[in-house]
């Protein structure tokens, strides 16, 4: 009987794997379509029990088959795959261990990171700034894949669910993959508003105050329709 408890455990998770590496896959895939990443730039994590699945480094998603799911433990060791895990993998276990996170997705979105070479942070130029927790912070360039990239974007998404990084790109995270998906399509559209807003001459655009974004936050709470699997994101009205 014990055996047969284990087998089916086994089974459990091998479905499990494989249900979120098709989703996984999916999103990635999603980036590219919809014009966030280039190429084999950007990467994509979602956590599974104690594993975590990766993009791996280099290889077009449109070529990503069942039998090459990658996977690692808390610590970064490989414990699924042959392919080489995403040279990004310590920023994304930097956001699992400090956070709550079931996924996160890491784009070179264009106008995201034309203003992570602009600003500290994004300006407050639409109330959609509360889903991501506040003003969206830049953090300080390093080398991609380094540690130190990692700890600077901790830093920059202290209470927030996203940031900008200098000069790279961005990154989001979410309970599940069309969370952190959703948060990247809004942070990158909210960068793309500012872009063009401030690009009219002789004008600024109009920013909101902290207390109109802590009224938009309240609002937001509880938004949507929970039990339906519905994103948290409200549309722009």
């Amino acid at each position: 009987m014990a055996e047969q408890i284990q087998d089916a455990t086994r089974s459990g998770v091998r479905d499990a794997i494989e249900r979120a590496w098709d989703d996984l896959v999916a999103t990635a895939r999603r980036t590219v379509r919809e014009g966030l990443v280039v190429g084999t730039s950007g990467n994509v994590s979602v956590r599974v029990g104690e594993l975590v699945l990766v993009t791996p480094s280099g290889v077009p998603y449109d070529r990503l088959r069942p039998e090459d799911a990658v996977a690692v433990d808390p610590d970064g060791n490989q414990v699924l795959g042959k392919l080489t895990p995403t040279s990004e993998l310590p920023m994304h276990l930097a956001v699992y261990r400090s956070t709550g996170a079931g996924a996160v997705v890491h784009t070179h979105a264009v106008h995201a990171t034309a203003v992570s070479t602009l600003v500290p942070e994004l300006p407050l130029v639409h109330y959609m700034a509360a889903a991501l927790g506040g003003p969206v912070r830049t953090a300080p360039y390093a080398t991609y894949g380094s540690q130190e990239l990692a700890e600077n974007m901790l830093l920059a998404l202290r209470d927030r669910s996203g940031c900008l990084l200098r000069n790279h790109g961005t990154v989001t995270y979410g309970d599940t993959l069309d969370q952190a998906y959703d948060r990247t399509a809004q942070l990158e559209w909210m960068c793309r508003l500012w872009l063009t807003a401030s690009s009219v001459p002789g004008r600024e655009p109009s920013l909101l105050s902290d207390g109109q974004l802590r009224e938009a936050q309240e609002k937001l709470r509880g938004y949507g329709q929970r039990g339906a699997g519905e994103a948290d994101v409200p549309p722009q009205s």
